[in-house]
Formats: C-alpha cells, structure tokens, sequence
C-alpha cells in the first residue's frame, strides 16, 4: 500500500486536483443557479475536505519517506495559497458571480454588506489600505517560503549569501547551479518571483501615486 501511495503520488494529488474544481463548479452551480444553500454549502466543505487530503498525502509521504520530495513542496504552495489569498480571490469571485447572475436572471442576490464593499472598491483610500495590507502578507509569505526552499538546496548561510550577490543562476535554468534542490523548485521559485515583483512593484505605484492625487 505504501509503494503505491508513494508510485502514483502524482497521480492521486492530480486526482484530486481535478475532483477539487467539480466541487468547486457544482457549488457555484448549486449556489448561484438553483438557490440551495445548503447543497452549496456541501460542496464546498467537500472542497476543505480535499484540501485536508492533500495535506494529509503529503505528511504521510514525508513520515514513510523522511525526506522532503517535490510534490510535498508543490501541495504545500497550494495549500498555502488556498488559506491565504485563495480565501481573499474566492470571495471577490463570489460577489462578483452573485452579482452578474443576478442581473442575468433578473433578481437581486447582493446583500447590503456587498453593496457597501463594491462602493469601498471605488474608494481610492480604501483600495491603498488594502493593497499596503496584502503586499505586507505576500512578502512575508513569499520571502517564507523562498528561504524554506533554499534551505534545501543549500548547505550554509554564506553560500545563500552568493547567490544573493549574483543572480547568473536564475537564466541557466539548472538547479545545480542555484540555491533551490530541483528544477522544478528552480521554476516555481523563478515564476513567483516575478509575480512578486510585478504585484509588489504595481502596489506600492497605487500607494504612493494615490496618495498624490
């Protein structure tokens, strides 16, 4: 049973995966469709339920294994995503979705606290609070995860340290040649950091040019 798990890992995570977004569909279908709230409501505790799963998957690899192998890093960024800015994007998602169905069918699922968050939207200031509040969250979490993952492919601080003082290694796209264990953490590390930038950079620009105007 062990070999199993650990054999087709992949391949049950992906399952999972797949099963995770049917929830997700079917609570959006039963929820904005067909009003049944309490089916919805199924779903997407279904969803937590799959979310746990992986967790789980991941802990039992790395009890049978006493190593730390890519698909645990890879679960462990969804996990995260899905407990920090996934609750955040979930959210928006959802009014929006409230909102353009109920036009669409012609009736009104928005309540008065929507209202009030689309109007605060509009809102200049309260865009900057919320951009100053969540760039602060993504670094920490990014710069969290980027020194967990170079502590794997690295054996001393100093050694951090060079390839902090020159980045070469980011464009040979060889894990070998930088402070991550693999290429596939190379590429993840890579990616996000550029997104981290590209956001970090993009709202601290709202910030201070909202602040101007």
């Amino acid at each position: 049973m062990l070999n199993i798990i650990i054999q087709y890992s992949w391949g049950i995570f992906i399952f999972i995966e797949v099963l995770s977004l049917l929830a997700l569909i079917l609570f959006g279908v039963a929820r904005y469709f067909f009003d049944k709230t309490k089916l919805s409501l199924f779903f997407i505790s279904f969803f937590l339920f799959l979310l746990i799963i992986e967790g789980a998957l991941a802990f039992y690899i790395y009890i049978q294994t006493g190593e730390i192998s890519t698909i645990q890093i890879v679960i462990t960024i969804f996990i995260l995503y899905a407990c920090t800015f996934g609750i955040l994007d979930f959210i928006n998602l959802d009014r929006w979705m409230r909102q353009k169905i109920g036009t669409l069918r012609g009736i009104e699922l928005l309540t008065k606290k929507d209202y009030e968050i689309i109007n605060k939207k509009n809102d200049a200031k309260y865009i900057s609070r919320k951009y100053r509040r969540t760039s602060v969250i993504h670094l920490i979490v990014f710069l969290t995860v980027q020194i967990f993952l170079w502590t794997l492919g690295t054996t001393s601080f100093s050694e951090m340290k060079m390839y902090l003082s020159d980045f070469s290694w980011v464009e040979s796209g060889d894990s070998k040649l930088s402070p991550y264990p693999n290429n596939l953490t190379l590429g993840i590390g890579v990616i996000w950091g550029i997104v981290f930038i590209v956001d970090f950079v993009y709202s601290w620009c709202y910030i201070l040019f909202s602040r101007k105007s």
